[in-house]
């Protein structure tokens, strides 16, 4: 389903031919995440991102950037995350040089002109004010600084207002020279286009790329002994809660035994959690659980906005269901159904040519290779109730729990005494 080549300077290309699509996504995936950050750096990697987007020698203005894409009726995006840094371009078939010129200009020739680095200083800061203000996105925050404390897994991967009022363009200039290099890199590409025709197309763009040595990655402390609690009160209608255990590293034996927990628990709406908790009891109207998976740490969160009156019930509730995996098995019935929805989920993330490169570029960067989709959907048919049940054991423990609150809280104290399994 895909093929693989390795530049002498340590790039990695992979590619998919997709011949049923009109377009073709290329995506750069670099090793430059929130935890590739020191102390006093929190928000350099998500700072850097930005500026690649603000211009070029040979396109000086975001502007000319943007224009450039929307020119030829193709998108052109970025993110960060803990892990990595991605930039993605998605075109029609006959503009793929052109795109990926644009992508490649902008990850080597950034000006990181002062005046844009201010500018977009300010502009970062107004997103964290968005976020500060939002008590959904603000409970999503506080969580990892309560599973992680005082360590980078648990910093915001925009930073805070501190930190990025002092980033300076020196600080950005030797973050990308440590961390924007080929060895660090992974370029994937899907769609209607031979794997052959990628890498000669990269090893004329980045061909002379010089090498560099990986910057480490800090490791997470996962060291909890009893349940951990925190609340921020806000004058909110709601109060907005997430509940989160320990997890497992992405590489792990159990990584899709756990995911098939999660879909029956709440990453559904046919889970229990969306069943139960908003379907009979009427608690919330948004109830969800997801799985954050990194490379030596993992975690699982439930959140939902409850009226302020019910947050206890709430709580019980979403306790209750975990102790229910934890101690019966789950139907075979209803292991199916979730073998069903998760493999169809993946069947259908496949016939994108984003969802496809990205598929490709994410695990080779992380991993270090790529699993087919037909081997994804064979471990997962193999999951057995005993393998849920297993898991649900392991990781739904006492001494695990973390619970963060947003909202008119009274007494928060009252709470410890719900954090039990």
């Amino acid at each position: 389903m895909h093929q693989k080549t390795v530049l002498d300077n340590g790039l990695r290309i992979v590619s998919s031919t997709m011949p049923h699509t009109y377009s073709v996504c290329i995506c750069i995936f670099i090793e430059a995440g929130s935890r590739h950050e020191f102390s006093g750096q929190e928000g350099l990697a998500h700072f850097v991102e930005h500026l690649c987007f603000k211009g070029t020698e040979t396109r000086p203005t975001s502007k000319e950037i943007s224009q450039a894409i929307d020119g030829i009726g193709g998108i052109l995006n970025g993110e960060t995350d803990k892990e990595l840094t991605g930039y993605w371009v998605k075109v029609a078939r006959p503009h793929f040089s052109f795109a990926l010129d644009v992508l490649v200009d902008m990850i080597r020739n950034s000006r990181f002109n002062p005046s844009d680095i201010e500018t977009e200083r300010k502009i970062i800061i107004e997103e964290l004010n968005m976020c500060l203000d939002s008590p959904h996105e603000r409970v999503d925050m506080l969580i990892d600084e309560v599973i992680w404390p005082d360590q980078p897994l648990g910093h915001d991967i925009a930073g805070n207002k501190e930190t990025v009022s002092v980033i300076d363009r020196q600080m950005v200039i030797d973050y990308v020279s440590n961390h924007y290099i080929p060895d660090s890199t992974v370029i994937s590409v899907a769609g209607d286009i031979s794997h052959d025709e990628v890498v000669n197309s990269v090893i004329a763009a980045l061909g002379d790329w010089g090498r560099g040595s990986a910057a480490p990655w800090l490791p997470a402390d996962n060291r909890q002994v009893t349940p951990r609690l925190l609340a921020e009160q806000r004058d909110t209608e709601q109060v907005h809660l997430c509940l989160a255990m320990r997890g497992i590293p992405q590489m792990h034996p159990d990584r899709y035994v756990l995911s098939l927990l999660n879909l029956i628990l709440g990453g559904s709406m046919s889970s229990r959690l969306f069943l139960e908790l908003r379907e009979r009891m009427g608690l919330a109207y948004d109830i969800h659980s997801q799985i954050t998976y990194f490379r030596d740490a993992g975690s699982i969160n439930i959140y939902a906005g409850v009226e302020p009156e019910r947050t206890e019930d709430t709580i019980k509730a979403i306790l209750g269901e975990l102790v229910k995996l934890r101690d019966i098995q789950v139907p075979e019935l209803e292991i199916t159904r979730a073998k069903v929805l998760s493999n169809g989920r993946l069947m259908l993330r496949m016939e994108d040519t984003r969802g496809v490169a990205g598929w490709l570029g994410s695990q080779e960067l992380l991993m270090g290779y790529v699993r087919s989709v037909d081997e994804v959907v064979g471990v997962i048919n193999a999951i057995t109730a005993r393998d849920l049940q297993r898991v649900a054991s392991e990781l739904f423990v006492t001494n695990g729990l973390n619970l963060v609150l947003v909202g008119p809280i009274r007494n928060k104290d009252r709470f410890e005494e719900y954090l039990q399994l």
